[in-house]
């Protein structure tokens, strides 16, 4: 087995966007993004979590209860991070509703701001890992915290809902460049 240190991959920094459900798709790790995906700005030093959840079903014979198949009943991938940059887009995506011209927000606990677009980018020096949520919802939001010395956190978690294109399902796609062989294509 050969082992390779410069293989390994340390997420520095990056970028969270969210733009609409008909934002043209990114295309690899380094395309251009579209003009109406926007930069949610600062995350907290924590980063962003991706979560991978699963359930299955054991199926058992009637014969020495052995396991015979185990099949996926229900599954989900989340994307969770505290924006800590106070702006129009990340307190959009925190309450669920839009900015008011006059900087209000009128605040209902149930509005999540519906479908939208998500790209992460992840980059250690030259390396990226694109990831993509074609269509996601923030499904989940953490405790806004105001305390002397902390940022002002605006924790959200993206869920990421099953899309069918081009005849392939799935919630989302990830490029990694450092694995891209096609040349930039």
């Amino acid at each position: 087995m050969a082992l390779n240190s410069e293989n390994v991959r340390v997420a520095v920094t990056g970028a969270w966007y969210v733009g609409p459900t008909t934002a043209t798709a990114p295309t690899s790790a380094t395309s251009q993004l579209p003009v109406t995906m926007a930069d949610l700005g600062y995350l907290s030093e924590d980063g962003l979590t991706e979560t991978r959840d699963r359930s299955t079903n054991q199926i058992r014979a009637w014969q020495n209860s052995a396991l015979v198949r185990e099949n996926v009943t229900e599954s989900s991938i989340q994307y969770t991070g505290t924006l800590i940059e106070t702006k129009k887009e990340t307190v959009e995506a925190y309450y669920g509703t839009a900015v008011a011209a006059d900087g209000s927000i009128k605040i209902d606990p149930g509005k999540t701001g519906g479908r939208k677009s998500y790209v992460v980018d992840v980059i250690d020096g030259d390396d990226l890992i694109r990831i993509w949520v074609p269509s996601g919802e923030v499904t989940e939001v953490g405790d806004q915290v105001y305390a002397n010395g902390e940022p002002i956190g605006y924790e959200i978690t993206v869920t990421g809902y099953s899309v069918t294109i081009a005849g392939e399902t799935y919630s989302a796609v990830k490029w990694y460049s450092a694995l891209d062989t096609t040349d930039g294509e």
